[in-house]
């Protein structure tokens, strides 16, 4: 990042005796001849419906992190770009759904199954099951109910600006499952620069879950320890290069409220307005424990703004934070945000 002229992320990694190292120094090595990386867990993840490899180590300190046990510490095991392939060729086994290019996301996920586990419990779908899937296709992971879809994806911390570990581990994938699965980096968007993107590219990473976290750079920096500079100009970036984008924004009272929204839904409308957008909320987690989540008002309010500014695909997550009544989920489920 340094020798693109980018200022070094907010690396520093908690190590086993108490001192901090710069993640890629601790989390991230070389071992005949290859990658390995510390990987905190692997599994089949809820409501994704992906196999997602959770990472130790990142390049951002956000303070609403909730994974910052392994995140920003020293935890996991070691292992390699070989074992990681043969893992992701394990999965192919179970896959119930394979996706195209352009729904590698996990916001198409909400497309196919809502999680509730009702076809398989109850044998009988709920009333807001959209109805695309068998029973067949939903299986059972440490997550709950849900289907098995042919995507890969690496979530926890990000360390994209070792963009070759990602470029060999998607290119050995690729190979070991004759192009089957498919490869998701859920990112902060921070190393996601030009010359970082081609190499991904060609290491045949395929999506992209961009966590755009801020658009003022004053409170992005706050938030993550980080400038964003490079963060909004990702966003054009990833869809000249034709990966494919799902964009996450959070509302975090005090924080990232509906002004900031405004900002990020014109950033992204001027590149596509049909990238696939996910407004979350926010709940205490880490250094904002005692922050507090949106309100439903402030959620919707914030959602009709996105839809306002030219958002063609919008959704809303975390309902259970923030939907307290059957009469607003109700309102939620009757949105048309497909």
């Amino acid at each position: 990042m340094k020798q693109q002229g980018i200022p070094q992320g907010s690396c520093y990694t908690i190590t086993d005796n108490g001192t901090k190292k710069k993640a890629c120094e601790v989390t991230l090595r070389t071992k005949d001849n290859q990658y390995e990386r510390l990987i905190k867990s692997k599994h089949l993840s809820r409501p994704e419906d992906y196999y997602s490899i959770y990472q130790s180590g990142c390049n951002h300190d956000c303070l609403k992190c909730h994974s910052s046990e392994f995140s920003k510490r020293v935890n996991g095991q070691w292992i390699s770009e070989d074992e990681l392939a043969k893992i992701a060729n394990e999965y192919l086994s179970y896959v119930t759904v394979f996706e195209p290019k352009n729904r590698v996301t996990m916001w198409h996920a909400e497309d196919l199954c809502l999680h509730c586990g009702s076809c398989i419990i109850h044998g009988r779908k709920s009333k807001y099951c959209p109805g695309k899937l068998s029973t067949s296709d939903i299986v059972l992971s440490p997550q709950g109910f849900g289907p098995a879809r042919n995507i890969l994806a690496f979530t926890g911390g990000d360390l994209t600006c070792n963009p070759n570990y990602y470029a060999n581990v998607a290119s050995k994938i690729k190979e070991e499952t004759d192009g089957k699965i498919r490869v998701l980096v859920e990112s902060n968007g921070y190393a996601l620069t030009k010359k970082n993107l081609k190499t991904l590219k060609e290491g045949g990473v395929d999506s992209f879950w961009l966590d755009l976290k801020a658009y003022d750079n004053e409170i992005y920096q706050k938030l993550c320890g980080t400038p964003n500079n490079t963060v909004l100009k990702s966003v054009e970036l990833i869809v000249d290069l034709e990966f494919t984008l799902e964009i996450l924004i959070l509302y975090i009272p005090n924080y990232v409220e509906t002004d900031q929204h405004k900002q990020i839904a014109q950033l992204v409308v001027d590149v596509d307005n049909e990238i696939p957008i996910t407004l979350l909320a926010f709940f205490p987690s880490y250094k904002l424990i005692n922050n507090r989540s949106p309100t439903f008002q402030e959620m919707m309010t914030s959602y009709y703004e996105l839809k306002a500014a030219g958002l063609k695909n919008m959704r809303l997550g975390n309902l259970g934070v923030f939907a307290k009544t059957a009469e607003q989920i109700e309102q939620i489920h009757s949105l048309k945000n497909r």
